[in-house]
């Protein structure tokens, strides 16, 4: 088997097709999450703290000098970031929790076989003996 038929065959398969799609989904998830918090998220809580714009945040470590930019420490950003990262893991956290709760239901109904036909005729003959 050579090296493209056995490249062909890995990509084909499902897992690695399903896999593309949930990074696709997942990048766009991640922006809409992103704006999110900088957009909507992030302006009441700097209105909240006095006004604080949190990109604007930053320690500066070396002042600009000519052409060089200044060297800065942007701490607004990355605390943006923290949240950004605490809604999607959030997100997925139930989404996980959902797909298990689904998947126990579908497992605990697996588990309870249907009756044989005899024991459905058993049952009828029952319940035909008690209406009598």
């Amino acid at each position: 088997m050579g090296m493209l038929s056995e490249f062909k065959e890995f990509a084909i398969k499902g897992n690695v097709v399903d896999m593309a799609v949930g990074i696709i989904v997942g990048a766009a998830f991640g922006k809409i999450v992103s704006s999110f918090v900088k957009d909507i998220i992030m302006p009441p809580i700097g209105v909240a703290l006095g006004g604080v714009d949190f990109s604007d945040l930053a320690v500066t470590i070396q002042e600009a000098a000519g052409d060089v930019p200044a060297v800065m420490i942007k701490y607004g950003v990355f605390v943006q970031s923290i949240i950004d990262f605490l809604i999607v893991a959030f997100a997925i956290f139930m989404a996980v929790k959902v797909m298990n709760h689904m998947k126990k239901k579908e497992e605990e109904a697996a588990e309870e076989p249907a009756p044989s036909k005899e024991e459905v005729l058993l049952t009828e003959i029952r319940d035909a003996l008690r209406n009598k």
